[in-house]
C-alpha cells in the first residue's frame, strides 16, 4: 500500500493497523481496483477502498482505448469523488448509498473510501424477481425526487455513461440510418425536459446490494451520475434485469408502481409545480429515454444480449413521432 495513502487511512478512520481481505473487483480497463479492508481497533471493523491508478491503465476489452475513452474516465472519477464528497450525504434512508469516509490523491493515484455496505446488504443478484425489481424502483424514485429540480454542480451536466455528447466514436458506427439522423434530437429532447433530476447514470442490477430478504436495497457507482430525466435510469435498469416479453408484459405495472413511491415523496415537499404534469413528461419520455440507450448499444456493440424485440418496438415508435 501506498504509504502516505496509508498513514492518511489509519488517521481518518482512527485505526491502529489495516489490511487488505479480498479485490472485489478490477476497475475497467485496468484503471485500478475496488477492495475490502480490514482495520483495527477502529470503529469501523472494515472498509472499501476504490483505488484509481491512472497510469496502469491498458486496452479496453472491446478496443475503446482512444483518448476521448480516457478523458472521459478520468473525469467520471472526479464526479465520483465529487459526488462523495459534497451530495451524497442528501440521500435519503431509502435511497440508500454507501456513507463516504475519506478521499485522498497522489500523483496519478486517488483513493475513494467508503462504508463496507456488506454486513447490511451482503446479497448481489443476476437475476430477480418482480417484487426485487420494485425495490430497486423504490430507490431510483426516491432518489429521483430528493434531488428533483437540483443543478448538478460539480457532477455530469447530462448523467449516463451513454451520453451521446461523450460518444462520438460509438456514434458513428451505428449503422441504422434513421436513428443516426435522429439521434440528436433524441438526445435534445431528452435533454430539454422541464422536469430534471439527478440521475445515477449507470443503474444496472450489479450496481445495487440487496439485504438477505432482497427487499432493503442500497445503490453503489457514481461515476456518472448527473443531471437528466428519471426515466433514463428506469429504462436502463428494466433493460439490464428483464427479458423483452416481461419488459412487455409488466411495464405498465412497473412504471405505475415507480410513479405511486415518486409521489410519496413528492407530496412530502413543496415544488412549483403539480406532480401529474412531471408524471405526463416523464412517461412521454419512457421510450425515448429506452431509445437513447439502445443508440449507444447499436454504436458499440450491435450484437448485444439488451438489443432486444421490445426495445427495438419502442426505437421504432420513437422514430416514427421525429
Amino acid at each position: 500500500m501506498n504509504p502516505a495513502f496509508k498513514k492518511y487511512l489509519l488517521k481518518v478512520t482512527k485505526s491502529s493497523a489495516c489490511e487488505e481481505l479480498v479485490v472485489i473487483q478490477s476497475l475497467w480497463s485496468g484503471y485500478g481496483k475496488i477492495s475490502r479492508y480490514k482495520l483495527h481497533n477502529s470503529s469501523h471493523p472494515t472498509v472499501v477502498i476504490k483505488h484509481i491508478a491512472l497510469n496502469q491503465a491498458n486496452a479496453h476489452p472491446r478496443g475503446w482505448n482512444t483518448g476521448k475513452s480516457h478523458e472521459r474516465k478520468v473525469k467520471s472519477y472526479e464526479v465520483e469523488t465529487y459526488w462523495y464528497e459534497k451530495w451524497s450525504q442528501l440521500c435519503s434512508p431509502d435511497s440508500r448509498i454507501p456513507n463516504f469516509i475519506g478521499t485522498f490523491s497522489q500523483g496519478k493515484d486517488q483513493w475513494i473510501i467508503i462504508e463496507d455496505l456488506n454486513k447490511r446488504y451482503p446479497v448481489r443478484k443476476h437475476e430477480i424477481n418482480l417484487l426485487e425489481v420494485k425495490a430497486c424502483l423504490k430507490w431510483l424514485a426516491n432518489f429521483h425526487a430528493t434531488f428533483l429540480a437540483n443543478e448538478p454542480k460539480g457532477l455530469w451536466k447530462v448523467g449516463t455513461y451513454w451520453n451521446l455528447e461523450t460518444r462520438p466514436d460509438e456514434f458513428e458506427l451505428i449503422e441504422n440510418k434513421e436513428l443516426k439522423s435522429k439521434a440528436h434530437l433524441i438526445d435534445e429532447r431528452l435533454n430539454n425536459c422541464k422536469y430534471q433530476t439527478i440521475v445515477h447514470g449507470d443503474a444496472k442490477l450489479a450496481n445495487f446490494c440487496f439485504s438477505e430478504d432482497g427487499q432493503q436495497i442500497a445503490g453503489v457507482d457514481f461515476q456518472y451520475v448527473g443531471g437528466g430525466c428519471g426515466m433514463k435510469d428506469v429504462a436502463y435498469f428494466l433493460s439490464s434485469c428483464l427479458t423483452s416479453s416481461d419488459c412487455e408484459l409488466y411495464e405498465t405495472e412497473l412504471l405505475n408502481f415507480y410513479f405511486s413511491e415518486f409521489r410519496k415523496v413528492f407530496d412530502s415537499a413543496t415544488f412549483p409545480f403539480a406532480f401529474k404534469d412531471l408524471e405526463i413528461e416523464w412517461r412521454q419520455m419512457y421510450p425515448f429515454a429506452y431509445t437513447d440507450f439502445i443508440r449507444f448499444l447499436l454504436g458499440w456493440m450491435p450484437s448485444h444480449q439488451k438489443i432486444n424485440k421490445y426495445n427495438l418496438k419502442l426505437m421504432d415508435l420513437v422514430l416514427s413521432r421525429l
